[in-house]
């Protein structure tokens, strides 16, 4: 009986103790990029939201997970899925955390994404127009506007609009 309540003691102590913190994670992540082994530290990060969904660095965590993507760190998918990875990341962090100081600038790269990498002109514009609804007046807002008006042209055809006398 002494052995089998010892054992059990031992076996909390030890599942107790297996889980991993939050900063854990980050740190492990962050040397995971540092040294190049990025599936380890998507990985990683991907560990930290389904533990830590609400804490304060989850917007952070979605918008670095996005960024790998963006910038196709990782070799073994097609440079379209990542992108549509980035989308999705970037949108997630807008639609879960609304209230981020993060959530303008990735919806914004949400639709920047999809129309300059992507070329999906309609969800972009989507994207825009949900962005200039409701961050009217932050810092990517002439942005937005000039990337609606140029939805789908070619850098010759921006070119040519903004040379152009306007009648």
């Amino acid at each position: 009986m002494r052995y089998f309540i010892i054992m059990l003691v031992l076996s909390f102590i030890v599942i107790g103790c297996s889980k991993k913190n939050a900063d854990d994670y980050l740190k492990s992540a962050e040397d995971n990029l540092k040294n190049n082994k990025v599936q380890e530290a998507v990985s990683e990060l991907e560990g930290f939201m389904s533990e830590y969904a609400e804490h304060e660095k989850a917007p952070e965590v979605l918008a670095k997970l996005a960024s790998v993507y963006q910038n196709r760190m990782i070799k073994n998918i097609p440079e379209q899925e990542s992108l549509l990875k980035a989308v999705e990341f970037y949108k997630k962090v807008f639609m879960e955390y609304p209230k981020s100081t993060l959530a303008p600038t990735s919806l914004f790269m949400s639709g920047f994404i999809l129309a300059n990498e992507l070329k999906k002109f309609d969800a972009a514009k989507t994207q825009y127009e949900l962005f200039l609804e409701k961050f009217p007046k932050h810092e990517l807002a002439e942005s937005a506007r000039e990337e609606l008006k140029n939805l789908g042209l070619s850098p010759e055809e921006i070119l040519k609009n903004k040379t152009s006398p306007s009648i």
